[in-house]
């Protein structure tokens, strides 16, 4: 089967694996344009291009997809199907509906919840106690195509984003197995969405990284977890800002919400509910991340003190 991959970051990475590692013909690989990373702004190129560079697959990066750039483009490639993994672009209905196959999506999450940019940072924010992968055959809405497969994966209490992102992105390489296998012979029953229990999960941006003590110390506790690695939550302490890149659920109880309750070996906060967290670790302003032992023997922090 020609098909042609499109997708851009790390998660999309195992995805296009399992498609040369399967042996089917990738005729082209759509991912982003180039962009400028790091303090020297070097132009580099996504993940996926990578990958596809070192087999030898040609590299698409249009940088529109509606003024008939990528459809040519696409009829170069000329796929029977295409699969989407994190691309970051909306295909029209030309693309959608030029393979024989269509378009299936691999996203990273139990559909219809969490529909949009960030699944798996949501999830955890939002306090599931499971999530997964879906595949789907893709319209013209934003994830709102026919399931055809669905599987599911628990989150620990403690796992952080980028925990749960490479659990995903393996889970979601065996279900693009799956799904192409069941394809080939005839035997997906695709399933229309329920749109009522729809759920969104926005884009992520720095303006979410403020704590909110007044939160529970479980809300507290999913959202610097959800927050991890990328874009991190933070809170003022002393007037300046720390990132908290780790925490986990105290036994403590505390009398105010931002109340250090605990410190020396422990760092342990009081949130809303009056239940605590402790932090693990944090990050002043232009240093290294640390352990809360560490980051104390530098910054020593007073019992009483606030975080804001």
């Amino acid at each position: 089967m020609r098909v042609v991959f499109m997708g851009t970051p790390d998660f999309a990475v195992p995805c296009l694996q399992k498609l040369i590692d399967c042996g089917y013909e990738v005729t082209g690989v759509f991912t982003q344009p180039d962009k400028p990373q790091g303090r020297k702004m070097i132009l580099t190129p996504p993940p996926v291009k990578v990958l596809a560079m070192e087999n030898g697959i040609k590299v698409y990066q249009p940088t529109k997809m509606r003024d008939g750039t990528a459809l040519e483009m696409l009829k170069e490639a000329n796929p029977e199907l295409v699969i989407v993994v994190a691309y970051g672009k909306i295909l029209p209905k030309e693309i959608l509906e030029y393979p024989k196959y269509g378009c299936i999506n691999i996203h990273a999450s139990l559909l219809p919840k969490l529909r949009g940019a960030a699944p798996i940072q949501w999830s955890i924010i939002n306090g599931f106690d499971k999530t997964g992968v879906t595949s789907m055959q893709m319209d013209e809405g934003l994830d709102t195509g026919d399931i055809l497969i669905m599987r599911e994966i628990e989150i620990g209490e403690n796992m952080n984003a980028g925990e749960l992102h490479d659990s995903l992105s393996k889970l979601g390489a065996s279900v693009l197995e799956e799904t192409i296998d069941l394809l080939l012979k005839d035997e997906l029953k695709p399933q229309k969405q329920n749109h009522e229990e729809f759920t969104y999960a926005p884009m992520l941006s720095k303006e979410l990284s403020p704590i909110d003590w007044n939160l529970s110390a479980a809300e507290v506790h999913n959202k610097i977890r959800g927050l991890s690695p990328w874009p991190s939550a933070n809170s003022k302490l002393n007037d300046k800002t720390v990132k908290i890149h780790q925490s986990i659920l105290a036994p403590e109880k505390g009398t105010a919400a931002g109340q250090v309750v605990e410190t020396g070996k422990r760092l342990v906060v009081c949130c809303g509910d009056m239940n605590c967290i402790e932090i693990l670790n944090l990050q002043a302003e232009g240093k290294k991340a640390m352990s809360a032992a560490d980051f104390m023997r530098g910054n020593p922090i007073e019992k009483g003190e606030m975080f804001e």
